[in-house]
């Protein structure tokens, strides 16, 4: 299905002039040989762009095709100065052995012999004869090397004021020269893509580019199909025999994956894997809004999951479809994590629900907010106090691969989610937004149902979890002891809220004790303060008088989460009743009667 959709796509590309030809992949060219059009000189132009500058390289599309061994064969016209002019490649120290410059003279050896039996196929080619003319008279011996001319640099060939290689003539010649590499030996049968018969791929012709798939490891070219072992293969076949692929199918739907993992628009990259997206007829942006939640584009997706709640029916009023293929790296062979096809209606249904799921009110700004991915995943690191930020690299490996699979198919955030964050918060005590969202989307019964409801994105007074009080009741206390000691460095919070948040019946008993005092100067100083902050106090521990054993003496970690958002909301419900006082004018006394906390963790 995959391979499918991808040549579907290749297609489309392809009709919109955007798909390089056959065996072709962009690459910056470091050096120009521009023959003169007679064919008896040529001069090496330096195109390279100086370090530190920020302009762009000269690149354009060129051959390419996988190779490896012991003797990787030359492309056509353009290739390394290693094969052009048979720069030997340097060891670690500098030096360049005997081995190494017998390798580059191979090479060039064979560049050259490939470059003059394509001249002598093209002679009505101009470009062609003036090649011709260069290699027989041994022009590329008169070349001068310069000294900071690397084995590695590209190296193009011009001639006529034209890249000799985006000659049809030259496509088509080499075309044919990787079919021959690469096809079964004289194999011909069903192609398992198109349906068709024809000459079948021995192994896949082209790689997935070095540097499109992100590895924490060495990056390299991959192979999406790679089986060159007995053990990898069905039944000990190797290569493409269990995966029969024709050439054409073969070269295209590479060149449509490379090209969707080169467009930033197309493809979105976490430290150890990408996605790539498509879909079958043009459509607005969805992707963008997961890492960029524009109010406008949410409230759209969040207006249609309200018309349309289930999914199914919303998939009826958008039938167009979309595809989201995600990739990892394991040496040089590219890893499938995800596959997503689904129609664009449902995908709209899911990406409501996923900001449905997890928006969070804010008490210090009194709205609403919707995180973006990358935010949540970064949440689930650790926090750096003395930074103020998150360190990046510290969430769990793949934690933001299983948020956009949970975003895009409507499905629960990843199980191991919800220890590891509680985890965090109890060793930095740093609950915000963005982790207040990540316990919601933990927190959901079912999000695949439509008809099941999550926590509530604000205060839910009719929420009765046992968890859930005791948080309410600790930002109380901790609200008290603020509106009491304005100018304390140690709140409560800072020193029991990772106890009271698993064991909570003697941590929130000692300060219920200790508030009294509290309470006692609030009365005195202010009275509206005092009031409003004990009858909330007292509510939410008559709450908790409706159990039968009373405030829990241990927490299940369903009912830690339900704390830090019982805690959190508590706050932002403090935060906004502060907020909306101040607009209508505090009093002269500077005595408040929501006796909410004006900060933000």
């Amino acid at each position: 299905m995959l391979l499918h959709r991808l040549i579907e796509f290749a297609a489309r590309a392809e009709s919109e002039d955007r798909l390089p030809p056959a065996y072709y992949r962009p690459k910056n060219i470091q050096w120009v040989l521009l023959l003169e059009a007679d064919g008896t000189t040529a001069s090496l132009i330096d195109q390279r762009v100086p370090k530190g500058s920020k302009e762009e390289p000269l690149r354009t599309n060129a051959p390419y095709a996988y190779r490896s061994g012991r003797t990787p064969p030359p492309y056509l016209c353009v290739d390394t100065a290693e094969y052009v002019l048979a720069v030997p490649k340097a060891s670690s120290d500098g030096t360049v052995s005997e081995k190494a410059v017998i390798e580059a003279r191979r090479r060039r050896s064979e560049y050259e012999e490939m470059l003059l039996a394509w001249a002598e196929t093209a002679l009505d080619e101009p470009a062609a004869r003036t090649v011709r003319t260069f290699l027989t008279s041994e022009g590329l011996d008169r070349i001068q090397v310069p000294d900071t001319l690397a084995h590695s640099d590209n190296i193009a060939l011009m001639g006529h004021d034209r890249w000799i290689h985006l000659l049809p003539e030259a496509q088509e010649s080499w075309a044919a020269t990787v079919r021959a590499r690469k096809s079964a030996s004289g194999g011909t049968g069903l192609c398992l893509v198109c349906g068709r018969e024809g000459e079948l791929l021995d192994s896949i012709p082209e790689s997935l580019r070095s540097g499109s798939i992100p590895t924490t490891g060495r990056g390299r070219d991959a192979q999406l199909v790679s089986i060159n072992s007995a053990a990898q293969g069905r039944s000990s076949v190797l290569q493409l025999a269990n995966t029969p692929v024709c050439e054409r199918c073969g070269s295209r739907m590479m060149a449509a994956l490379n090209l969707l993992l080169a467009d930033r628009d197309h493809r979105r990259r976490t430290t150890d894997s990408v996605t790539v997206w498509w879909t079958r007829e043009p459509v607005d942006t969805l992707f963008e809004s997961l890492d960029d939640p524009k109010e406008e584009t949410v409230t759209r997706l969040v207006d249609s999951l309200h018309r349309d709640p289930d999914p199914v029916a919303a998939e009826r009023l958008d039938p167009n479809v979309y595809y989201a293929l995600t990739l990892g790296l394991n040496n040089a062979r590219a890893v499938i994590l995800d596959w997503l096809d689904i129609p664009v209606g449902r995908l709209r249904n899911h990406l409501g629900a996923w900001f449905e799921d997890h928006k969070v009110f804010d008490g210090w700004e009194t709205r609403y907010r919707y995180l973006p991915l990358w935010h949540l995943a970064l949440a689930a690191g650790r926090w750096d106090g003395k930074a103020g930020k998150y360190v990046s690299g510290s969430a769990p490996r793949g934690v933001e691969k299983d948020l956009l699979h949970a975003a895009l198919t409507r499905g629960p955030a990843p199980a191991r989610l919800l220890p590891h964050l509680l985890q965090r918060i109890r060793a930095d005590r740093r609950v915000d937004a963005p982790r207040t969202a990540l316990l919601r989307l933990a927190l959901h019964p079912n999000r695949r149902d439509p008809q099941v409801t999550g926590p509530a994105p604000d205060l839910d007074d009719t929420n009765r979890d046992p968890g859930y009080l005791c948080g309410r009741i600790f930002a109380v206390l901790e609200s008290i002891q603020r509106a009491a000691l304005p100018d304390i460095n140690t709140t409560i919070g800072d020193k029991y809220f990772g106890t009271a948040m698993t064991a909570p019946a003697a941590v929130l008993t000692n300060l219920r004790i200790t508030a009294n005092g509290h309470l006692k100067r609030l009365r005195r100083d202010r009275p509206g303060t005092y009031y409003a902050l004990n009858t909330r106090l007292s509510e939410a521990f008559a709450s908790l008088a409706d159990r039968t054993d009373g405030i829990p003496r241990l927490l299940t970690t369903p009912q830690q989460a339900w704390f830090v958002l019982g805690y959190e909301q508590q706050r932002a419900a403090d935060n906004a009743a502060r907020a909306a006082h101040r607009r209508q004018g505090a009093k002269p006394n500077g005595d408040d009667p929501e006796g909410g906390s004006n900060e933000a963790e």
